[in-house]
């Protein structure tokens, strides 16, 4: 049986400026560092605690990589302050933070123009 997700990639040019992003802006932790062939690595990010991680994968090493594309959803206990945080570190953000039935969400984008989703 699946006990639970272990990663998901995200798909990168440059593996240390989304190192960088992934850590300095969003507040995630390296969990995994590995090399991985010339220029490249395996690259685990997650927040502290998390049993599922980020890969953050060089474009490079996939041939169909323009045709993945991410669908994450972060979830947090305070999705303003945290959409404020992260705004306030250079984040872009798609919109303002949302208030449905469900909870509150807002879209970011990471260097790479890929986007994600804050739930709360």
């Amino acid at each position: 049986m699946i006990q639970r997700i272990a990663t998901v990639a995200v798909y990168v040019e440059d593996q240390q400026k989304a190192k960088q992003f992934w850590t300095e802006k969003v507040g995630l932790k390296v969990v995994a560092e590995h090399p991985m062939g010339p220029n490249a690595f395996w690259l685990e990010v997650a927040p502290k605690g998390a049993q599922t991680a980020l890969v953050i994968y060089p474009k490079a090493m996939m041939k169909d990589s323009n045709e993945r594309k991410p669908s994450i959803v972060f979830e947090c206990d305070d999705v303003l302050a945290t959409y404020e945080a992260m705004k306030a570190k250079g984040v872009e953000f798609l919109g303002e933070p949302q208030q449905m039935q469900w909870g509150t969400f807002v879209q970011f984008k990471d260097e790479d123009g890929n986007e994600f989703v804050l739930k709360g």
